[in-house]
């Protein structure tokens, strides 16, 4: 089931069941910093879970969507306006030398449409480079970026982003974690 969302944007019904992106947005007040380091409207950021990679992030639409033709057009504005506020809020706070920018929504129960925002660094070794990546993804406990570290840098990753501004041109300023 799809969210429905009238002319403006706003969801009417947000969340659908057995959805870990719904489940989580349902429950955001109790989140760690690391699930809600920033948001707006239509959007919210939060650090992947089980990576390697300090800075994996992703960027989830706050209503259930499974395909990209299903955003709003306030949405869909949005969403580019993110993608590069949260590249150079990673450029600044992980020293990357690009972002790679990702979707494909197609893993066994994260269908919701999430965009996988990922540093790559300047050292990052070639075998974990371009859609290798995802080899940085599921990693054994010990390999993984900690709960503190993420939390850590979601603070950080989302003080620069309130302090930057808006989310959107015109619109509301994202909020951050304030962690």
């Amino acid at each position: 089931m799809t969210g429905t969302a009238p002319t403006d944007g706003a969801p009417t019904d947000p969340t659908a069941p057995d959805c870990y992106t719904c489940a989580q947005e349902a429950r955001y007040p109790e989140l760690p910093p690391r699930e809600r380091i920033a948001l707006d409207a239509h959007w919210r950021v939060a650090h992947a879970v089980g990576t390697a990679l300090p800075g994996w992030v992703v960027l989830v639409p706050r209503r259930h969507v499974t395909a990209v033709h299903e955003l709003t057009d306030a949405e869909a504005a949005a969403l580019g306006h993110w993608q590069v506020r949260l590249s150079r809020a990673l450029r600044a706070e992980t020293g990357c030398a690009k972002t790679y920018v990702v979707q494909f929504a197609e893993a066994e129960g994260f269908s919701h449409v999430h965009f996988h925002l990922v540093p790559r660094m300047p050292d990052q070794p070639a075998e974990y480079r371009g859609p290798a990546v995802f080899g940085l993804l599921r990693r054994p406990a010990e390999e993984r970026v900690t709960d503190v570290a993420a939390d850590a840098l979601a603070g950080r990753l989302g003080a620069r982003l309130a302090a930057d501004g808006p989310a959107a041109p015109g619109g509301a300023a994202g909020q951050s974690s304030g962690s």
